[in-house]
């Protein structure tokens, strides 16, 4: 009889584990799952589209308000330099005081300075909106994306993911295009007024959709120094970075703000080594394959970033598009994300995450080379089309691929910090990738100028080899994203499959490789 039992137990077994995963799984397919799905990608759909799609309409801001060439860079700066500088504090913030609170409290941060945006009639009143615009969605972010790592599990999670990165990537595109359509018909400021409708549904889904936090707090008290040194070592990082072209590389003003943001940052790991309970517990960054996945993402969107720029400006300077044109031009990528993103999510199951995010990598790195030969008199059909999907498909398997990776293996605890760490390596890249690259158009379009090169000719050289570094960023992101972790679908266990049960116990999500 106990023989009996035994093996009775153990036929029972898989049939209790499948059952168990089953019900993981199940939630994506009801009602509330799908509902908070989109809820939570439509956090990083406002999020990823306001970083875009002020783009276009940036001449028509500069003519009803008055700024100058280089005051005007300020309406996209200011964004990028608030949303990259407090997302650490906001992710970790998420995990303390509740994930719920952080959303509902970004959102509306979000939503009052988008409709002080479109109410600005000077110069300071924009900036400082844009400013607060950008705190608002480093709250948001982390959180939404905390929340949906610790809602869905087995393959839902991967396919949530998925879905999550095939929105984040396509946004950048809409954004131009969205801002396209809203400058060219009504007027600028409705680049900021759409964000009010969709803030308002985000808002009513977040009190209607998700649970509420349980009381949360930061135990042995909260820690305002690391809380301080961190946002401040952000914060100094990328402003150095996004004045960068303007000041030059060599300028005392960057070599001292590269500087003092590293001596803050070493003064933030001092403190959270001493700390008992730190505002970002290290231990998150021996999660195997999780700097890795954070680093591809910096250099990965250092390329993709700058490349939507350079070739915005191609369209519109030297092809001549107007604003719409420019925007309805990215349609077709859009589409090739949303490829990518689909064909990741599907084939997470058989290769696990590696292959897509070096494959990714590799298929955009293409596509950007192509776009390096773009002529003076160049058409969108024979010299954009073609590339722009190709590099939108590797874009989608890319980040959908860099999304699941960085959030494999990490403890429900730390999902905020996690999702703070993904978000702000593509800030961080866009930033690194627009400073740097734009230096290299320059400097290349100066000199042909100087010889008394064409206008026309000499901006075209400077996007090519801007276009030519972009390439060599995703063959870099691609051979770091070989020390990515290799997480698949279904039950969350990694690819390798000689490894024993008891490692695979103990490390469920991410390739000890």
């Amino acid at each position: 009889m106990s023989n009996h039992a035994e093996s009775a137990a153990r036929d029972d077994a898989p049939s209790q584990g499948l059952e168990l995963e089953l019900e993981l799984e199940s939630f994506l397919a009801t009602r509330r799952g799908k509902l908070t799905l989109a809820l939570l990608c439509a956090v990083t759909f406002l999020d990823v589209m306001d970083g875009s799609i002020v783009n276009v309409a940036l001449p028509t801001i500069r003519a009803h308000l008055g700024f100058s060439v280089q005051n005007l860079q300020w309406v996209i700066s200011g964004y990028l330099i608030t949303y990259g500088g407090f997302l650490l504090l906001g992710g970790r913030a998420g995990d303390l005081l509740g994930r719920r609170r952080l959303l509902v409290a970004g959102t509306t941060l979000f939503a009052l300075s988008s409709l002080a945006c479109g109410l600005a009639d000077n110069q300071g009143l924009l900036v400082g909106a844009r400013l607060a615009q950008g705190f608002g969605a480093a709250m948001m972010s982390p959180a939404a994306l905390a929340v949906l790592t610790t809602t869905f599990h087995g393959s839902d999670r991967h396919k949530a993911l998925g879905a999550w990165a095939g929105i984040s990537g396509l946004a950048s595109a809409a954004g131009l295009l969205i801002g396209g359509v809203l400058t060219e018909e009504f007027g600028w400021r409705w680049v900021f007024f759409v964000n009010l409708p969709l803030c308002a549904l985000v808002l009513l889904g977040a009190f209607r959709i998700l649970e509420a936090d349980h009381d949360r707090s930061a135990p042995g008290g909260f820690d305002a120094i690391g809380a301080v040194l961190v946002t401040a070592a952000m914060l100094l990082l990328i402003y150095t970075l996004v004045k960068a072209p303007d000041a030059g590389w060599s300028a005392g003003r960057t070599v001292g703000g590269l500087v003092g943001s590293a001596v803050l940052m070493a003064g933030f790991l001092i403190n959270e080594q001493w700390r008992d309970r730190p505002l970002i517990p290290l231990s998150i960054f021996r999660i195997k394959g999780l700097a890795a996945a954070d680093a591809t993402q910096v250099i990965a969107w250092a390329g993709f970033y700058s490349m939507f720029f350079f070739v915005t400006l191609y369209m519109q300077n030297v092809l001549g598009y107007s604003q719409l044109e420019s925007g309805l031009s990215y349609v077709p990528t859009s589409v090739g994300i949303g490829v990518g993103s689909t064909l990741a999510t599907k084939m997470f199951v058989r290769t696990g995450t590696r292959p897509i995010i070096v494959s990714g990598s590799l298929l955009a790195a293409g596509g950007i080379l192509w776009l390096s030969r773009i002529p003076v008199d160049g058409s969108y059909l024979t010299n954009l089309l073609a590339p722009l999907v190709i590099m939108g498909t590797g874009l989608g398997l890319l980040y959908a691929g860099v999304q699941t990776a960085a959030n494999a293996g990490v403890p429900e605890d730390q999902a905020g910090l996690a999702a703070a760490l993904i978000t702000t390596s593509f800030q961080l890249g866009s930033a690194l990738g627009l400073a740097a690259f734009t230096g290299i158009a320059t400097s290349r379009t100066n000199h042909l100028l100087a010889l008394h090169t064409p206008v026309p000719e000499a901006l075209t050289a400077g996007f090519q080899r801007a276009l030519l570094t972009s390439a060599l960023c995703l063959v870099v992101a691609a051979a770091i994203a070989l020390r990515a972790s290799n997480t698949r679908g279904g039950g969350e266990e990694p690819v390798a499959e000689s490894e024993s049960r008891h490692q695979l116990d103990l490390e469920p999500s991410y390739d000890p490789v």
